[in-house]
């Protein structure tokens, strides 16, 4: 984290360097972080002419503290190189503590707020310390999704804590400073007054600790190369709980200024358009300049409020940021040797793939007959959940089934090409409405719906992706999010969508598939599922093994190498979304018809993230693992009452992330290669790819044959070995 990226200004020049050479570089670096905010000021003024001034004013207090969350996201990004999303559940925790202290104990307002400072904090240090130390040589994605686990527990404790002290009022929460200021039509409180006066001052604080404290100066070398740090003997892991810490009491400043002029809703989490406009303010700023990350806060939440005022409903004002985080991705170029290129690029060692049985043991009869045991008691557990099961447990398992769908095509996109969708739940709702209104308005026979909600799916999912081939990184992962956002609060909602032609108008209804089969029990919708959900798994299987699942891998892998042998990145890439956007369609079809409603709710930006868990906990590179992650995850929220569902999840996600790294799938791998090593010892059968990690004491003599013999085999075995580009 250099000094130009706090500040925002050039690096200072040596004593021979010209004075007006420095001021016109310091100008030049104040415009570009003042641009972007300015854009969309002056585009929000030109749209809608009418807004008065004071609702810009709004817009830039409600930026302010929107701002802080963003900083918290850039310090951790630069020094750890992963997304935290938990930035904003960090501080909730503590502010709704201050204020139940305060409501509840009757304790001076000043001494809670006071307290939730070095709370916040040591919140921020024990996160590092309890959790994302643990993942300090992981993967930067699954330290990123671990993030997501804390993020749950911090809403589990913001909804269980109102729950010590029932009847309690935290809403009136006095401020800091009090007073009020009337401009047009538009009252500002001392609540408005306090962002006015803090959020600057911490600014400059942060600017000041930064650039001129020892503290400081070692965070930001550390930032730039740890190893080196390291080297030079500063304390990488002690300045790691330090950022850490400082990320919680920023988190703690927001959410605690935010209570004033928006209400601290007490026992619910936050809003998700909160993280993704702090989100998209960091991608402006590209994750490093603090003056811009602020400023285009500022910005996003002044087109926000003028939306508001104009079109008075909030669905609006999310489509309009989600548009502008999207164009700021496209127009940044993405920098193929620089450091954050490289960070956002996961070594990709968790997706431990399933190797298949080695060649030698294909056809003994004991590992036949294990596999043949192992199908049989799957498909008499398929069949006992219908007959053994009450309705809600044939529902809840189909729901489970379908959710393992939309599981695999994130295995295709994620675990094989590399791609990080945190909002997949959106192609799977556009592609449900498209399934719902065939078979509601026009009767069709549900699987040509179930097709044409494939389809629509993968187009959707082109469309979003093609524009981020150009800026790579996570442009991808904050697209998709912002989808998503659009998705559950614009395009879904009936009042307002542009595309209410593909929406329901009503009850979904199940038409008959194929033209004979009845499906409107849910016994035979969950048979008519499970036959889906086997059979994506197989054509998943088979794309693995072709030539097209190989290249995908070898892109992840190494763009550069395939590009070499041939290979189009692009074009593997664009493959990919087509077809994970053609499972997750099919998906957002059955869910439809399986609820006989579409409800807006279900395809939220948070159910994407958790299907991003289910994906990570299963195995990100494993089909049956995805299976596994999603009846995990889905049977937590189901069967566990709330908020205790969202501790489970959470934890259960950080234990399977600490304990099985690779996930729950290459756990399962192991432990069939383990009973493949004592079959192969038991039978004396000699298979080199399972005692490769082994040691031999004794070589035995190799004849000319056997060496032939050897040689024939291992070439066989290459066809097995995954990751080779054709």
């Amino acid at each position: 984290m250099t000094a130009a990226a706090v500040t925002g200004l050039p690096e200072p020049a040596g004593p021979t360097a010209a004075p007006r050479a420095r001021l016109g570089e310091t100008a030049r670096a104040a415009g570009r972080a003042v641009l972007p905010c300015l854009i969309m000021v002056v585009g929000a003024a030109f749209a809608w002419p009418e807004v008065q001034p004071e609702v810009y004013l709004i817009g830039l207090i409600s930026g302010l503290v929107v701002g802080l969350i963003a900083l918290a996201l850039v310090i951790v990004y630069r020094a750890n190189r992963i997304i935290n999303f938990a930035a904003a559940d960090m501080g909730s925790a503590p502010a709704t503590l201050a204020f139940l202290c305060f409501a509840a104990w009757g304790w001076p307002w000043w001494l809670v707020s006071l307290l939730g400072l070095p709370v916040a904090a040591l919140v921020g240090v024990v996160v590092e310390f309890a959790f994302l130390r643990r993942f300090a040589r992981a993967p930067r994605l699954i330290a990123t999704v671990a993030t997501i686990g804390v993020a749950q527990i911090f809403i589990f404790l913001s909804i269980l804590m109102p729950t010590w002290f029932p009847d309690t009022d935290a809403s009136n929460f006095p401020a800091l400073v009090s007073g009020q200021i009337t401009i047009g039509n538009a009252v500002f409180g001392g609540a408005d007054l306090n962002v006015v006066i803090l959020v600057p001052i911490v600014l400059v604080g942060l600017v000041a600790f930064f650039r001129f404290s020892v503290t400081g100066v070692a965070i930001r070398a550390a930032a730039e190369r740890a190893d080196r740090a390291s080297l030079l003997g500063i304390p990488v892991r002690r300045l790691q709980m330090v950022v850490w810490g400082l990320a919680g009491l920023l988190a703690y400043l927001a959410i605690w200024l935010r209570s004033g002029y928006q209400v601290q809703n007490l026992g619910g989490a936050l809003d998700p358009t909160l993280l993704l406009t702090a989100l998209g303010a960091a991608v402006i700023g590209r994750m490093e300049r603090m003056p811009t990350v602020v400023l285009a806060a500022i910005g996003l939440n002044i087109v926000d409020s003028a939306a508001f005022t104009h079109y008075s409903s909030p669905a609006y004002g999310a489509a309009i940021r989600a548009a502008i985080i999207a164009v700021a991705l496209l127009v940044q170029r993405a920098d193929p040797v620089g450091r954050l290129a490289d960070a956002a690029t996961s070594t990709w060692q968790a997706t431990r793939e399933i190797r298949r049985i080695p060649a030698e043991l294909r056809g003994d009869r004991a590992v036949r007959v294990g596999y043949a045991v192992l199908a049989g008691l799957a498909i008499l557990g398929l069949v006992l959940v219908p007959v053994l099961g009450s309705v809600d447990v044939v529902s809840q398992t189909t729901l489970i089934a379908i959710f393992a769908i939309v599981a695999l095509s994130l295995v295709i996109l994620t675990g094989w090409s590399g791609q990080v969708s945190l909002g997949q739940m959106g192609f799977v709702g556009l592609a449900g409405a498209v399934t719902g209104s065939l078979t509601t308005r026009a009767h069709w026979d549900i699987g040509l719906a179930l097709l044409a909600a494939g389809i629509a799916g993968a187009a959707l999912t082109v469309v979003v992706g093609l524009p981020t081939l150009r800026a790579r990184g996570l442009a991808f992962a904050i697209m998709t999010l912002a989808f998503s956002v659009v998705t559950s609060t614009y395009l879904l909602n009936p009042g307002y969508s542009p595309v209410r032609g593909i929406l329901p108008d009503g009850p979904v209804t199940r038409t008959r598939f194929l033209g004979v089969l009845d499906v409107g029990t849910p016994t035979r919708f969950y048979v008519l599922t499970v036959a889906v959900l086997v059979a994506v798994m197989a054509m998943a299987y088979s794309l693995r093994r072709s030539r097209v699942g190989r290249v995908l891998v070898g892109v992840r892998d190494n763009e550069r190498a395939a590009q070499a042998f041939g290979v189009g990145p692009r074009g593997a890439l664009i493959t990919s979304f087509a077809i994970s956007g053609f499972f997750a369609g099919v998906a957002g079809g059955l869910f439809v018809l399986q609820q006989n409603a579409l409800d807006a709710s279900n395809f939220s930006a948070t159910e994407g993230l958790r299907v991003f868990s289910a994906v990570v906990v299963g195995g990100l590179g494993s089909i049956g693992g995805a299976v596994l992650g999603a009846a995990f995850v889905k049977a937590t929220q189901y069967f566990m009452p709330a908020p205790w569902d969202f501790l489970a999840s959470g934890l259960g996600l950080l234990l399977v992330l600490l304990v099985l790294p690779g996930g729950l799938g290459a756990a399962c791998g192991r432990a069939r290669d383990e009973l493949l090593r004592l079959r192969a010892r038991r039978a004396g059968i000699r298979v080199p790819s399972l005692v490769a990690d082994t040691r031999v004491d004794e070589e035995p003599a190799i004849t000319t044959e056997a060496a032939v013999t050897a040689a024939v085999d291992g070439a066989a075995h290459a066809d097995d070995v995954t990751g080779v580009v054709d």
